[in-house]
């Protein structure tokens, strides 16, 4: 941390952050695909799919990395054919955040057989190989967004986090990011985080996947918590105030700006699993965004995600 000049009080604790984490997607998004049109468009290939018994052992392998949504259907059910075009808008909206599979179960009886189906149409998820039935008949947007949205939790403490249709992006260095991923950008490097924090929920609300602004995001607002904080008023206060959510979270926060990463995700932990209530959910929710900030592929995120589950389970 850079020596404060005396009389100035102590430094913006921001200035020392790139040193210890990884910021650069602030600086770097990968560009995002454009929404797709219709049912057979780019993007959307990749996360709603039709499956059958010979390709499902390989949904089971995915599902490992990120939640597969199992539509049961059947040509000959009304009921079916008018769940399946709400299925797939709000597949498309998540944008590749869980796999969309459909299985005529006609075609498939072994895998109706497999999920014990009594009726369709009817939805399965699949989660580290585990199914989880989530419904039996018809399903409105708003119960499928539910559904889907407490799917994403589970996954996201059990670290299936994975991201369909990603693949074949690259680095954008030297290309043009979308506009409020360059404003976001502009705004970070001019050291206004509201603004750029600002720009990144923008953008999460005109595309919910798009997941460097969801990283993005968590980054600039760990910078924005720590711009003028004093480190040892942090350190005391967390020590004297074992149970008090904001202290342990500042601590925390400060944690993964020096590197103490592990120490950091540990102390959260246990906060959440002596917790309840409130406190339990907003210490839980921050320990997601710093594994955000840290980058979900990091060893040290994933062995925190089996911590926190336990923690949670």
């Amino acid at each position: 941390m850079t020596t404060p000049t005396p009389g100035q009080g102590p430094a913006p604790l921001s200035a020392s952050l790139r040193g210890a984490v990884d910021l650069s997607a602030p600086k770097r998004p990968r560009p995002q695909a454009p929404a797709p049109d219709g049912p057979g468009s780019g993007a959307a290939a990749d996360y709603i799919v039709e499956a059958n018994q010979d390709s499902f052992p390989a949904l089971i392998q995915l599902s490992g990395q990120m939640p597969v949504v199992v539509e049961l259907t059947a040509g000959w059910s009304v009921i079916a054919s008018q769940l399946s075009p709400v299925m797939e808008k709000v597949a498309r909206e998540f944008a590749g955040r869980f796999v969309l599979a459909r299985v005529d179960v006609d075609a498939s009886p072994g895998i109706a057989q497999a999920f014990q189906l009594q009726s369709v149409p009817a939805a399965v998820a699949l989660l580290k190989g585990q199914p989880i039935p989530l419904f039996q008949g018809l399903a409105t947007e708003d119960e499928l967004r539910s559904f889907v949205n407490e799917l994403l939790k589970v996954a996201q403490a059990n670290g299936a986090t994975g991201q369909a249709g990603g693949a074949g992006q690259q680095d954008a260095a030297g290309q043009p990011l979308p506009p409020l991923h360059q404003e976001a950008f502009d705004a970070t490097e001019a050291g206004d985080y509201a603004a750029a924090a600002a720009a990144y929920r923008k953008a999460l609300a005109e595309q919910p996947g798009d997941n460097d602004a969801r990283t993005g995001l968590a980054q600039v607002e760990l910078m924005q918590r720590l711009e003028s904080a004093d480190a040892n008023a942090i350190r005391t206060a967390a020590a004297e105030r074992p149970d008090d959510v904001q202290a342990q979270l500042a601590v925390a926060d400060l944690g993964v700006t020096g590197g103490h990463v592990e120490d950091a995700f540990a102390r959260l932990v246990r906060f959440v699993a002596r917790s309840t209530g409130e406190d339990r959910e907003t210490a839980r929710a921050r320990l997601v965004e710093l594994f955000d900030v840290v980058g979900t592929s990091d060893p040290r995120v994933a062995k925190a995600r089996q911590a926190l589950a336990r923690a949670l389970f």
